[in-house]
């Protein structure tokens, strides 16, 4: 159940990955305003995840994920509405932007409960020695939403690039009412702790993790922010073509982060030789994949701050959401090349750090 929500929530907003560049460009936006509807959007989750997993400690899981889904419904919806108003030419220039920005913004203060209660949620119904694999199928989860997504928004694009961000909406409404029928709570009153924890950033517990997620999420959201305006500068193509042609790309990539993901999870079941490599190889694809990181962060932690780290962590990640579609998209105005050299050079450097702090490999509490 837990697998099926976090599904639905990635699947609705990566549909919104292969059409927001070029539907911003139909209104009139240029590629620096795009970058700051991401960069904004990051921005609330920064400020706020850590919030909502102090709050799940306080009041349960099952009351945040469902604010942060229908939170994130209503912001979709009025984006779609902001923008068909772009369309009709009532809204134009910076008022438009400004009413998609405030969209965005609210989108990002809500959603930013939905990761982290979830996988507290999963670490509260999870033994520690059952949690890297656990924390893989999560991961799972996450890669098939950015599979599907981007496929049913290049999709839906045929008819108007204003469908997709409708259809998410209306996911997450069903997601939402899927959460509060079916999904029970898995932290019962008398676990609940009557003020949240103290954990922060600078906790050497996990300080170095953060770094980790930090660094690995700047690099990714660079390429990704721009990659829209790669396909089209490069291959000529309509706003149309671009989302479904990216629509297509970004699955082909979604399909290889599941595959890593699946990677954690042969280690554990693989009966051969050739099971194991396979898995080692899968994990070579990606070898900081976020499941390991997830998992070694709620390792370090006590049973009663769950909550608190996956918030942090989710902070740490929005951070890089942050400033990744600025970075990205002030390069690619320098040249196209930019952000994918910047991508390349900084996981280099993550790598090396892990490599240099062979603890974080062997954390477990």
């Amino acid at each position: 159940m837990l697998f099926l929500t976090l599904f639905n929530s990635i699947l609705g907003l990566s549909v919104l990955f292969p059409i927001l560049g070029p539907l911003s460009r139909e209104l009139g936006l240029g590629e620096l305003q795009v970058g700051l509807f991401s960069t904004g959007y990051a921005l609330m989750q920064f400020i706020l995840a850590a919030y909502w997993g102090r709050r799940s400690e306080v009041v349960g899981r099952k009351p945040i994920l469902l604010m942060g889904i229908l939170g994130f419904a209503a912001s979709f919806f009025l984006f779609a509405l902001f923008a068909w108003l772009g369309y009709q030419q009532v809204l134009s220039g910076w008022g438009l932007f400004g009413c998609l920005l405030f969209s965005r913004l609210l989108g990002g203060a809500f959603s930013s409960a939905t990761l982290p209660t979830a996988q507290a949620y999963l670490a509260d119904i999870t033994p520690r020695e059952q949690r890297t694999q656990n924390f893989a199928i999560l991961g799972a989860a996450f890669g098939l939403g950015v599979i599907f997504g981007p496929a049913i928004g290049a999709a839906l694009a045929h008819f108007g690039l204003l469908v997709p961000v409708v259809f998410s909406a209306s996911l997450a409404l069903l997601n939402a009412l899927f959460v509060w029928w079916v999904l029970p709570e898995s932290r019962k009153a008398q676990e609940r702790t009557p003020a949240p924890s103290s954990l922060s950033w600078a906790d050497p517990r996990i300080r170095p993790l953060l770094l980790i997620g930090l660094s690995i999420n700047l690099a990714s959201i660079a390429m990704e922010q721009t990659v829209a305006f790669l396909y089209q500068d490069r291959l000529g193509l309509t706003p149309a073509q671009t989302a479904q042609t990216v629509g297509l790309a970004l699955v082909i990539f979604g399909i290889v982060g599941v595959l890593v993901q699946l990677g954690y999870l042969g280690l554990v079941f693989a009966p051969s030789f050739a099971w194991l490599t396979a898995s080692l190889v899968l994990l070579g694809l990606g070898s900081m994949a976020t499941p390991g990181l997830t998992a070694a962060q709620s390792l370090a932690v006590s049973d009663d701050e769950q909550g608190v780290v996956a918030g942090l962590s989710s902070a740490a990640q929005a951070l890089g959401r942050m400033l990744g579609p600025v970075v990205g998209t002030s390069l690619y105005g320098l040249s196209p090349a930019y952000p994918y050299v910047f991508s390349a050079t900084l996981i280099g450097l993550a790598l090396l750090f892990f490599l240099a702090r062979p603890q974080l490999a062997s954390q477990r509490e």
